[in-house]
């Protein structure tokens, strides 16, 4: 859940209700959320794969690839068909870009299979969210994603989270500490985005819960145990509320010490007691200061929200998503021309290329076709010399050979032959500290 902007007030006595807009990475919950593979980078990917460094710098050397040549990574099927074109051209991008294995390049493939079993075809396209549409401040937004099928796929999860801060760190300015944040997100059942995490994940979800302070944005990760935020975490989060814990286990009794520990204590409280008698509404809670310290630990009663408790009615529903302002917007996924689509039609129009050249080269014993077989199909004995029809066969060969590689190096891989394609000269793709594309 995401609470965005500052509502305008006609009047001191007006209540505010924010507006609800539903998304969704499955799209029938609500406004589909979509993100391009080249928004995404190749940092973030890596991490996501948790692959090891030899496949990070693989991933890499695609991406700069894509880049060089003007392919779009738009879906997991433009990376890979990026991906097969490095896996051949293998050779030629070692001697530039360092070791290129094909080896390597199927562990990535074998890691994006298990990404897009998990539904990531729904979440990587066209047209991307525009973090503009979450920003809006005309009436104030409760912003809601539709998790009840994406729970159920924690990679993906993760996907979408670390992908939406990372972008509003590299767009939103500076500001510092502000009074009113510009976003407020809500991240509930959190555990499902450490789960099984590997560890240079989590570490770059500590980076952007860190960083993401100073551009305005508050982050809150809701679950029902403090043991399942890891520690370097914890330690970021300044304002805690924390509900009763019931120690029934071993682990429980772990839980509520650990939950304890992390207030300023209050000398007129027993801090792991209370949380264990707690009731229906009560909580203990810290905020941080105007000096930004916590502040003691306090018991406190929840004020009930001023709304309907209950689960909203698919008609319901419907008519928030059809009344919303972005209706329409992102309801459609579309396919513009990229990776996938330009590698296919250059391999169609090199084959087509070499058939004309074979057509309109001089025939010699029978045309092109009887040269070939004459040459290949009769083994010549050791020591035998050429006759002049095989000298003939052999240069004609080399010819068409050498012509068809030479289209197929300048009309796919002339960039990495050294050459420039003219459409890239002055361009460059500059990516920030957490790989996302960097939009000047």
């Amino acid at each position: 859940m995401l609470f965005s902007a500052e509502p305008k007030q006609s009047g001191l006595n007006m209540r505010w209700i924010p507006s609800q807009r539903f998304f969704g990475i499955f799209s029938e919950r609500g406004h589909p959320v979509r993100a391009a593979v080249s928004e995404v980078g190749p940092l973030l990917l890596s991490r996501l794969l948790d692959l090891n460094d030899t496949q990070e710098g693989v991933l890499n050397i695609a991406f700069r690839v894509a880049d060089e040549n003007n392919l779009l990574l738009l879906d997991l099927t433009d990376l890979r068909a990026v991906l097969e074109f490095v896996a051949e051209r293998a050779s030629e991008l070692t001697s530039q870009y360092g070791n290129v294995s094909k080896s390597s390049v199927g562990a990535i493939q074998r890691q994006l299979l298990v990404l897009e079993n998990q539904g990531a075809e729904h979440f990587f396209g066209e047209p991307a969210l525009k973090l503009a549409d979450l920003l809006r401040s005309d009436r104030g937004y409760v912003n809601i994603l539709a998790s009840d099928k994406l729970m159920q796929h924690p990679k993906l999860y993760s996907t979408f989270l670390l992908w939406l801060l990372s972008e509003l760190f590299e767009e939103l300015p500076e500001v510092g500490d502000v009074d009113k944040p510009k976003l407020v997100f809500f991240f509930d059942e959190a555990h499902l985005l450490f789960n099984d995490a590997p560890k240079a994940l989590v570490e770059k979800i500590e980076q952007v819960v860190r960083l993401i302070r100073s551009k305005g944005v508050g982050v809150f990760f809701v679950t029902q145990n403090p043991l399942d935020v890891p520690d370097r975490v914890l330690a970021q989060l300044g304002n805690k509320v924390q509900h009763a814990l019931r120690a029934f286990s071993p682990r429980d009794q772990r839980a509520v010490k650990a939950a304890a520990d992390t207030f300023r204590t209050n000398p007129n409280l027993d801090t792991a007691t209370i949380i264990t008698e707690l009731g229906k509404g009560e909580a203990l809670v810290s905020f941080l200061e105007d000096k930004g310290t916590p502040s003691v630990v306090e018991r406190c009663l929840i004020r009930p929200p001023a709304s309907r408790l209950g689960i909203i009615s698919d008609e319901e529903r419907g008519a928030i998503i059809k009344a919303s302002p972005v209706k329409g917007v992102y309801d459609e996924a579309i396919d513009p021309e990229s990776a996938h689509e330009i590698l296919s039609a250059r391999v169609e129009e090199t084959a087509a290329d070499a058939s004309e050249v074979a057509e309109s080269e001089p025939q010699s014993g029978g045309g092109l076709g009887g040269i070939f077989g004459g040459l290949f199909g009769t083994a010549r004995k050791r020591g035998e010399r050429l006759t002049t029809t095989q000298r003939v066969s052999r240069s004609v060969t080399r010819s068409v050979t050498n012509r068809v590689v030479g289209k197929m190096a300048a009309d796919i891989g002339t960039s990495i032959l050294g050459k420039q394609i003219g459409s890239t000269v002055g361009r460059a793709i500059v990516r920030g500290v957490l790989g996302s594309i960097l939009r000047r």
